[in-house]
């Protein structure tokens, strides 16, 4: 895997973090994970967006430009034979030893990580389980997408496997809140249903594209505070997110649903798929 690393392309196996770096020792660190659509990033304003607020909030300040990621993320894709890939960008606080000592990060490491989509055909069902482990409360305020994954870890301990499933945490308050890696929609009596930020769930840019598209179909979305119950009462359920695309959910548990034959999915699908072909 070819990536790149503060201003240079390096073998994947050649990179080098110290560990004094605070996203090692802290876990002062945030990303972005997305894919190419022929060589274009879909809702690449949302994803820097997202990013620059997360590193603005912690003192961390980038230098590279929007310009100069989109150059790397085109290179990138030319050297690995003009293909469309995984595309992560992480960047991390940088080398300031050992205590909380800077008031501001100015040089940190940034990389962008690339590597091949998996053929995944769209379309393609899970099931999904309800987790023991409870959804942790972001920092502060709307939940940023950072280095502090272990709740995320410990909720996939719970799935054999995350190719053919998705595990969804409820919060503490025992309100649905998210997949281990994907936001979670579903529909009853044709309105279509996502917990609302409040529940601390991540922002997640393929949810705003379903919740905006969805409206713009002339679908009923509600967002909300909901519990177990309202989710099994559901005659559709989908998960979302950057590389996945719309997953289709087969089975709650014991729930069966319409999976890939939902129609307010299979609208939402095509509608995806159009804009993907169309660029």
């Amino acid at each position: 895997m070819q990536c790149w690393m503060n201003g240079n392309y390096i073998a994947a196996e050649d990179l080098r973090i110290s560990p004094f770096d605070h996203g090692f020792l802290y876990g002062l660190g945030f990303f972005e994970t997305f894919r190419t659509y022929n060589g274009k990033v879909l809702c690449w304003e949302a994803h820097i967006e997202r990013l620059q607020a997360a590193l603005a909030q912690y003192r961390i300040y980038m230098s590279y430009t929007e310009d100069d990621l989109l150059a790397v993320i085109e290179q990138l894709n030319v050297q690995a034979g003009g293909q469309d890939g995984y595309f992560r960008i992480n960047v991390s606080a940088g080398d300031h030893g050992i205590g909380l000592q800077p008031t501001k990060y100015m040089e940190p490491n940034v990389i962008v990580f690339r590597k091949e989509l998996l053929d995944t055909p769209r379309g393609k069902e899970k099931s999904a389980q309800w987790l023991e482990t409870r959804r942790n409360t972001p920092e502060r305020g709307i939940r940023v997408k950072s280095h502090h994954y272990g709740n995320n870890v410990l909720g996939r301990f719970e799935m054999p496997s995350l190719a053919e499933q998705e595990g969804f945490f409820l919060t503490e308050a025992g309100y649905v809140a998210e997949g281990v890696t994907s936001n979670v929609f579903w529909v009853k009596n044709d309105i279509l249903y996502t917990p609302s930020l409040e529940t601390g769930i991540l922002p997640g840019v393929t949810r705003a594209w379903v919740i905006e598209r969805a409206r713009s179909l002339g679908i009923e979305v509600q967002l909300g505070l909901f519990t177990k119950e309202d989710t099994e009462q559901s005659s559709e359920c989908f998960i979302t997110n950057s590389v996945q695309e719309l997953v289709p959910i087969r089975a709650l548990e014991n729930v069966q649903l319409l999976g890939n034959k939902g129609p307010i999915y299979l609208r939402l699908h095509e509608t995806f798929v159009k804009e993907m072909e169309q660029g």
